[in-house]
């Protein structure tokens, strides 16, 4: 090392570090790096440099855009990055197309919102046409917010390639899809009680209703129903739902129950003889027992008579369901608001009376509550059996009840016909495509997930709602014959007349589309449905690509994912609709390794949410303290699947600990070594030649780098950064501190280059194992 000396006029020679100062802005340098990276095109480059190596296969869950991004998007978005860099770094080829949901109801509430309207009668008065493409505008709109976010965070992934629902090429390849489970007999029409929002006006699928749920309070009500060849003795009914009493079609009690007739509150009541003392205590008095048998077919006074049955109603019939364990044993029939009572409605031939409009409103025959809604009218009903002597006792029920997840109305159970996927007749096949899967944490296979699975009903598919892939099945006028189409081809092979090159698949364009029936040759119209979004993106494998109509090998050649990442909830989401669909058609999973996110919670504990109140704006943590602390705190602050609580002070912990004690370490070494001109490559000593206290820190590096590798092998990163951690720790508190001095002798000495050898490729190989984590200051 020469110091000083240089041939060319005794000038100092120029710095072989760029100088650095303990005194760091994160925030500005991370903005020019961003810069360089930008005008270098260094994710462009790092990708290209990777081509024909082994690929590493990586889905992007698509974000639906219509709101800006928060703190836990910036959790999800940098878990996607951080093992797409590692691998990238360990010689695979990881391409990293991103996406847009773009279909849904998130899009239609937002456009609702924003035009001060409510529901599906104000938007058809504004026409459909106009509505969705207001809809595709909002798409559009907070994707500038997104894009802005993803770079600054630091994930890198292809926006200008990235696949959007909306493309009329991704519908062509979900029609495709819905083709290949019709033809299969899977996809069908039926008329079912359905989870229903009577604010959006459109069923639910059973993966969007476990998103919904919410602990509320209804009324739990008994009430009696005389027995008509014996008004004085009354079934005790028990109920949570006090609207569906209008609807009432029968009573059912479980064969299996013994019953008893019981003197209670001055009233003859039969219910289950095990039941009795739990509701009154010891104020009843058994008059009797009563099998079941002779229970059965007897007929009782329903409590209204507001819609008339046209077929036999308002007896004692028999269901297996019927529980002990609460209530009174007996369980009232309506057969268009509950599964298990349209399933016992039809083995019993009972009518169905459904007086409740779309929008969840009592219709006109229900006069004293005509044109309110069915949950709020509940008081008013249960006064109303109260002032007629039908209400024994009223309780408060605490429960957890379904709501939409979009827009937080109460559901109802709501009878109506859709059509659905059969993917209960392939549970064992999804079943076996999920034991493929490792996921993490490992007891959500199993458990959360497995549990889903095992309890796999048919997939409600279809929508009532406008901003959607449209159901391509069109129906004939004159023998009633459904067709699926499954490309745009073969719509133009089918239609009655010419389709337009440039169609919108989308309503109402698609709705005008006429086909000539093959069956009797009359004209077949379009089923006016949209799709399921969640349809939508489990099919991203395929259409993304526009398979099968193209890009058949590139298809093929990223299928499966090796690692896909998204929040614990999606468990019901697009984890499971990405299974669903791929088994439908390719019989196994889309996905080999799953990361599920835990939740970010507030200081107190609490779920970010904007009602709350308890939101930190992601670009609050970004402008002050920078990503790379925001990546390292989420990273590091709790393993992956747990909750995490996030607040600005914690970041702040982050810089001081960890950041700046790497940053200063580094600083450390770029004073001393552009003082000396020391040149790491013109100087080689063995490890094993060097003193104790580098073999030390070395051998700790050692350990750290295997540590690390394994850890990110197996999709593990809050250990792994700990020790990181540790390590910075120890190289700056023990190792430079007590090395400082050796620092300082003649630049001859051994025992200074063998300092200046250790803590160079302990900071090099540091940033190396730090460069998923934090991009910005490794880089």
């Amino acid at each position: 090392m020469t110091g000083t000396d240089n041939a060319a006029g005794g000038q100092p020679p120029a710095p072989l570090y760029r100088k650095v100062t303990p005194r760091v802005d994160f925030p500005a340098l991370e903005e020019s790096i961003l810069s360089f990276w930008k005008e270098n095109r260094i994710f462009e480059k790092s990708l290209e440099l990777r081509k024909g190596g082994p690929e590493f296969v990586f889905y992007e869950g698509p974000p639906t855009a219509n709101g800006k991004p928060g703190s836990h998007h910036v959790l999800s978005r940098i878990f996607k990055d951080i093992f797409p860099r590692y691998r990238t770094m360990c010689g695979y080829h990881v391409p990293r197309k991103g996406g847009w949901d773009t279909h849904g109801l998130p899009v239609e509430l937002e456009v609702e919102k924003r035009l001060g309207i409510s529901g599906k009668r104000d938007i058809e008065k504004i026409g459909i046409a106009r509505f969705n493409e207001l809809c595709r505008e909002s798409v559009y709109r907070y994707l500038e917010d997104w894009e802005r976010l993803t770079e600054r965070i630091a994930f890198w992934i292809d926006t200008k390639d990235a696949y959007y629902t909306l493309y009329n090429s991704y519908i062509e390849s979900v029609w495709w899809l819905l083709r290949q489970i019709w033809d299969k007999n899977l996809l069908y029409y039926d008329y079912k009680v359905v989870p229903y929002c009577a604010r959006c006006g459109t069923a639910l699928s059973s993966h969007e209703v476990d998103q919904g749920y919410k602990t509320t309070v209804d009324p739990s009500i008994f009430v009696r129903f005389p027995l008509k060849d014996d008004p004085g003795v009354s079934l005790l009914v028990w109920t949570t739902t006090p609207w569906t009493l209008i609807s009432n079609a029968a009573a059912a009690i479980n064969p299996a129950i013994a019953y008893a007739e019981v003197e209670a509150e001055g009233q003859r009541l039969i219910l289950a003889r095990n039941l009795m003392e739990k509701i009154f205590g010891e104020e009843a008095r058994v008059l009797r027992e009563l099998p079941a048998e002779g229970l059965l077919d007897r007929d009782y006074i329903p409590p209204y008579d507001f819609v008339r049955p046209e077929t036999r109603a308002h007896y004692i019939i028999a269901g297996d369901f019927v529980s002990s364990e609460e209530g009174t044993g007996i369980v009232h029939i309506a057969p268009a608001f509950g599964a298990d009572d349209m399933r016992v409605g039809r083995e019993n031939n009972l009518p169905v009376l459904n007086p409740v409009d779309e929008e969840g409103r009592f219709d006109e025959r229900v006069i004293p509550w005509q044109g309110q809604f069915v949950r709020d009218a509940n008081p008013e009903i249960v006064l109303e059996l109260k002032q007629r002597g039908l209400l024994l006792a009223e309780l408060p029920y605490e429960h957890s009840y379904p709501h939409c997840w979009r827009c937080d109305t109460p559901l109802i159970y709501y009878a109506k016909a859709s059509w659905y996927i059969r993917t209960t007749a392939i549970k064992d096949q999804l079943l076996a495509a999920n034991d493929s899967v490792t996921w993490y944490p490992e007891n959500i296979k199993k458990g959360r997930f497995g549990n889903w699975l095992e309890n796999n009903i048919d997939w409600a598919l279809s929508r009532e709602r406008y901003w959607g892939t449209p159901l391509p099945v069109w129906r004939c006028g004159g023998c009633g014959y459904d067709h699926c189409v499954g490309s745009v081809a073969e719509l133009r092979s089918l239609a009655a007349t010419d389709v337009p090159e440039d169609l919108d698949l989308h309503r109402p364009f698609i709705d005008e589309v006429r086909l000539e029936c093959p069956q009797c040759g009359a004209g077949m119209t379009r089923v006016p449905e949209v799709i399921d979004a969640w349809f939508d993106s489990g099919s991203m494998p395929v259409a993304q690509w526009h398979y099968p109509f193209e890009n058949q090998e590139l298809f093929e050649q990223r299928f499966p994912a090796d690692f896909i990442s998204e929040g614990i909830d999606q468990t019901r989401g697009w984890f499971y609709s990405l299974l669903a669909v791929s088994t439908l058609q390719f019989g196994r999973s889309s996905y080999k390794n799953v990361l599920c996110l835990g939740h970010i919670l507030d200081r107190e504990g609490q779920k970010m949410s904007k009602s709350k109140g308890n939101v930190v704006e992601p670009w609050s943590v970004l402008n002050k303290q920078g990503a790379d602390a925001f990546r390292w705190y989420l990273f590091t602050v709790s393993s992956p699947w747990y909750p995490r609580r996030f607040f600005p002070e914690a970041i702040d912990e982050v810089v001081r600990k960890f950041l700046l004690t790497l940053w200063n370490t580094y600083s450390f070494f770029v004073v001393y070594a552009n003082i000396d001109a020391f040149d790491p490559t013109a100087h080689q000593v063995p490890v094993a030649g060097r003193p104790l206290l580098d073999r030390w820190i070395i051998a700790s590096l050692e350990r750290l780098t295997g540590s690390v590798r394994e850890g990110l092998d197996n999709y593990e990163v809050t250990a792994s950064g700990r020790q990181i951690q540790e390590f910075v720790d120890d190289l700056s508190n023990w190792y430079v501190r007590r090395s400082r001095r050796r620092f300082w002798k003649s630049e001859e000495d051994a025992d200074k280059l063998s300092a200046y050898l250790t803590l160079h490729e302990c900071l090099v190989t540091a940033a190396k194992l730090l460069a998923p984590y934090t991009p910005f200051i490794t880089e």
